[in-house]
């Protein structure tokens, strides 16, 4: 499945969708957490106008999600 170009509040927004909520923003990144099995999972969106597509596969890889479930 090839990965759509997506903005900074379509990633975040997916993500919140799948269990994450926002913990903070810091600098020009913003962190979201989910607890999965007891063990805090974190994923880091860099808060830019458009998500590279390698940089959104890692974050899906990390968030230990499915391309084809959430994006």
């Amino acid at each position: 499945m090839k990965l759509p170009v997506l903005s900074r509040n379509e990633v975040i927004k997916a993500f919140v969708k799948a269990g994450f909520k926002i913990a903070r923003r810091k600098g020009s990144h913003v962190i979201l957490v989910k607890f999965i099995d007891g063990r805090k999972i974190g994923v880091v969106v860099p808060d830019h106008k458009e998500i590279d597509k390698g940089t959104l596969l890692e974050i899906i890889r990390q968030a230990r999600l499915k391309k084809k479930r959430n994006f």
